[in-house]
């Protein structure tokens, strides 16, 4: 498979939303190791926050280290179908609380169980009033749209902190009186204490590899000699910080293993700090690079510095809190940075200024002679592509920062019709990774030389997605395809395309693999529903290579045995058919008495495929939980056909697609309406909002992550003019009008003036975000909350609360020193995981189960249906 500029295949990339460290489902799928080499994937909404690691899905789809623990919104690019105390702890305040909270305040609906609501006796919360400024009105080409809580945009102002220490005090009040919250909390928090590995690389001589004993808060580089060798660590994260939240979002190794270079983040903001230091004596350098985001680090193979990707140094003077402004992210620009140097001294490589938009990533080529610069404007999967033969250069560096030149790249692409991604080069025989007249992808090669002949390596398939492809073992190659969200990995001839092995691998996810050219050897991880983790070796020298178990993430107490899979094909509203993957303890009756939490994304070529997560194995063994995964339109699940049904002008059929899954479950009887709960993280986050606003009645719950929820003002804000591309934007009629029809700030209504039943209401809503999240900010989730509370109990509805059909709970939880998801300290993600499952568990009136000591957790049950 490819690598991500910059890795190379020295760091596998991971997953961006596999198994959630706290167990939550990720908001980015997990994908081959190395998928995505341009900067697109690292901006999108994709939520990073469920991640095993760190999520490059988030993050970056360049960072030389890939992510681990996912949650992004539309950004910069995850992936290209974009990709983590044995005794509980006591719940963290949010940061804005200044003060102990009090108990909740309450008041006794008088009203009948309405659709949606939780019981008759069920009492309702008083919100914190939100000041309505019906001043601010813009003008869409003619049409006026109100935002009277504008000023929330201001995450320094005192009135917007007043308004979150209060909902957060509101909110907390809540979660005191839901009864499984700390039950939860153990449970996860003792499943969850496990150890787990990440793919191992081989740099020079030695191996790398990431582990977490089991609790802490972030997962450790190891280097070893060999694999038999004692392993020792080289760089610590968690030394840096008390709390854990400052993060390791990237690294790496120099060709000769002698530097790593890594990235720091703090309080999960995508802003990176890159740092230096050798390997053998493990001593830090002085080189500090600052004001890095949406980055690759790819060293040149003299060892003598590295290419990085950037941003001008914000304007503002004093200290800034990086991560809480809003300010959009414009001018990225490429340098080359020399070791033991002050970054004032940094090679400009590559701007565009009449481009403000554009992003750059780099990739240096395995042979070392040409560095590779990927072009983005946006998160679709197309790019320029130009290349720079290094050895052409007739001082090297010295001679360019010396001229004070940009370095001379020659335009191999220069349109976003397509994407390209390099596989590996022959001298000036390159071979790509397309989706040029592919939808499914295929593979070309062109000689730079002879720019106008390009020629089909391997064709695209008739059905299956070609995911990835990462040249290994001289003239060989691991290609990896998605069919019907499957994996399927195949070993082929790097010339001619020719098939050569299928590697078995159970039904799930490869979320990494490792291999070189130079080596035989070949590294896969490989995750599914109810595999926590599996690390296969595999010997490519060998007539007929087979996988091997390297290292098998064991997760005590937990047994495959008594749960099932099943993937199941529902239609749709237009009678598309959409994917649905369910798991649920084996052999349940459907009688409609389940709870059941449905999770969706839908967005940004990004694929939702099966991984494991320790909380929904919690939720499925001790509250009877059915999960499920609706592959929604919007989605890589099936190629660029699939995301573009989902998206720009066609995003109603996300919804769509959603509801009809909704649906399914309901009248398949494995739930029904008052105990179905809906979930989903940045895009996805989106999609859970819009839902409730078009079918409140559907769901007994909703849980939306980071969402973006203001759809005519989000591409005003860090990144999110990047996700226009899947969105469109209101500055342009039509597509202005695309957005206001679904837009959740702009789309809440009162549900029981549309129902023929007039207790309809909106269901019990929980809206998670971040303070220091600036992939989405989180301006889109308290606009929207001083919205639902406000203008459905207040301001639309003209009546007093006690009058309010709306008894059901919309509250947020703003957590403190965290962002989009990713670098996500373990106890942070199990506590929120709590927090949000105990909520969900308290509305839909699901409580935990004792079990039988000798009662098995878990062969596993599969089915297509």
């Amino acid at each position: 498979m490819t690598t991500r500029p910059g890795n190379h295949g020295d760091t596998p990339l991971r997953p961006c939303g596999m198994g959630l460290s706290a167990g939550a489902p990720s908001h980015t799928p997990l994908r081959p190791a190395g998928r995505t080499p341009t900067p697109r994937r690292a901006m999108l909404p994709t939520s990073v926050r469920y991640q095993r690691g760190i999520a490059l899905l988030t993050l970056l789809l360049k960072t030389s280290r890939p992510p681990r623990i996912p949650t992004c919104p539309p950004h910069v690019r995850c992936g290209r179908r974009f990709s983590s105390s044995a005794l509980p702890c006591p719940p963290r305040p949010s940061k804005f609380a200044a003060f102990p909270v009090s108990a909740p305040t309450y008041r006794r609906s008088v009203r009948g169980r309405p659709m949606g609501s939780l019981s008759a006796s069920l009492e309702h919360l008083r919100y914190p009033p939100a000041r309505r400024d019906d001043s601010v009105v813009d003008d869409y080409h003619g049409v006026k749209v109100p935002d009277p809580y504008r000023w929330l945009e201001d995450p320094e102002a005192e009135e917007v902190k007043d308004f979150v220490e209060k909902h957060a005090e509101l909110t907390e009040s809540l979660l005191r009186t839901c009864g499984e919250r700390e039950r939860l909390r153990r449970q996860i928090t003792t499943l969850f204490d496990h150890p787990r590995y990440e793919t191992p690389y081989r740099r020079g001589d030695k191996y790398f590899y990431f582990h977490n004993t089991g609790l802490q808060a972030q997962s450790v580089l190891y280097v070893q000699d060999d694999l038999e060798g004692k392993a020792e660590v080289l760089l610590d994260p968690n030394l840096l910080s008390e709390d854990g939240t400052v993060s390791l979002s990237m690294s790496s190794i120099s060709q000769d293993a002698e530097y790593l270079a890594y990235g720091l983040s703090a309080s999960g903001s995508d802003w990176v700090t890159i740092k230096v230091m050798r390997v053998e004596d493990k001593k830090p350098e002085t080189d500090s690079l600052s004001w890095v985001k949406f980055s690759s680090i790819s060293w040149t193979h003299d060892g003598k510095g590295f290419f990085y990707s950037r941003y001008p140094a914000p304007k503002e003077g004093g200290e800034l809190d990086a991560g809480t402004e809003t300010n959009i992210n414009l001018n990225h620009e490429l340098y080359y940075h020399f070791l033991g140097t002050d970054q004032s001294e940094d090679i400009l490589c590559w701007k565009d200024p009449e481009n403000p938009k554009y992003a750059f990533a780099s990739q240096v080529t395995d042979d070392g002679k040409y560095v590779l610069l990927y072009i983005t404007e946006g998160c679709d999967p197309v790019n320029k592509l130009y290349y720079c033969d290094l050895s052409s250069l007739p001082s090297g560096f010295e001679g360019i920062r010396e001229n004070k030149s940009m370095l001379p790249f020659v335009k191999l692409v220069d349109n976003f019709e397509a994407s390209y991604e390099a596989v590996s080069n022959d001298d000036t025989e390159f071979t790509f990774l397309t989706n040029k007249d592919a939808p499914r992808y295929k593979l070309i090669r062109v000689d730079i030389k002879c720019p106008e002949e390009w020629t089909d390596v391997l064709k695209e398939d008739g059905k299956d997605v070609l995911e990835s492809a990462k040249a290994v073992n001289g003239d060989q190659m691991v290609v990896c395809y998605l069919s019907d969200v499957k994996y399927v990995l195949q070993v082929r001839d790097l010339k001619t395309g020719q098939f050569l092995h299928k590697l078995p691998i159970d039904i799930g996810s490869v979320y990494g693999i490792s291999g070189r050219r130079k080596y035989s050897e070949l590294f896969i991880s490989f995750t599914s529903f109810l595999t926590a983790g599996i690390i296969y070796k595999c010997n490519l020298a060998s007539e007929s290579p087979q996988l091997e178990v390297f290292r098998e993430i064991v997760v005590p107490g937990f047994d495959r045995e008594g749960f099932q899979v099943k993937q199941v094909f529902i239609s749709s509203k237009d009678d598309t058919k959409v994917p649905m993957f369910i798991i649920s303890k084996k052999d349940i009756v459907l009688d409609g008495s389940h709870p059941c939490l449905l999770y969706g994304y839908g967005g940004f070529n990004i694929s939702i495929t099966p991984s494991f997560s320790v909380s929904r194995i919690v939720l499925t063994r001790h509250l009877g939980v059915v999960f499920c995964i609706a592959n929604i339109r919007g989605g890589g699940e099936y190629g660029e056909e699939w995301h573009k049904a989902g998206s720009l002008s066609n995003k109603q059929n996300c919804f769509d697609d959603f509801i009809a899954a909704a649906e399914f479950l309901v009248s398949a009887g494995y739930t029904n309406s008052r105990k179905l709960c809906i979930e989903g993280g940045s895009n996805g986050g989106l999609l859970v909002a819009a839902c409730i606003n078009q079918r409140p009645d559907l769901f007994g719950c909703a849980l939306a992550h980071v969402g973006v929820m203001d759809m005519l003002r989000f591409h005003k804000f860090t990144i999110g003019h990047a996700w226009t591309s899947d969105y469109g934007c209101s500055d342009k009629e039509e597509e202005f009008h695309w957005l206001i029809k679904y837009s959740p700030l702009h789309n809440v209504r009162r549900p029981w003036e549309k129902s023929a039943d007039q207790a309809c209401q909106y269901p019990p809503t929980m809206l998670l975000t971040a303070d220091h999240d600036d992939r989405v900010v989180p301006l889109h989730s308290l606009k929207l909350l001083a919205v639902s509370p406000q203008i459905t109990m207040q301001y639309i509805l003209c009546t007093s609360l006690d009058d309010s059909p709306q008894t059901n709970p919309i509250v947020g939880r703003i957590e403190q020193k965290s962002g989009h998801g990713a670098g996500r300290p373990t106890q942070k993600m199990i506590d929120e995981a709590a927090d949000r499952y105990s909520f969900m568990a308290k509305m839909l009136g699901a409580e935990m189960k004792c079990l039988a000591r000798n009662e098995p957790w878990v062969a596993v049950a599969w089915a297509v249906v």
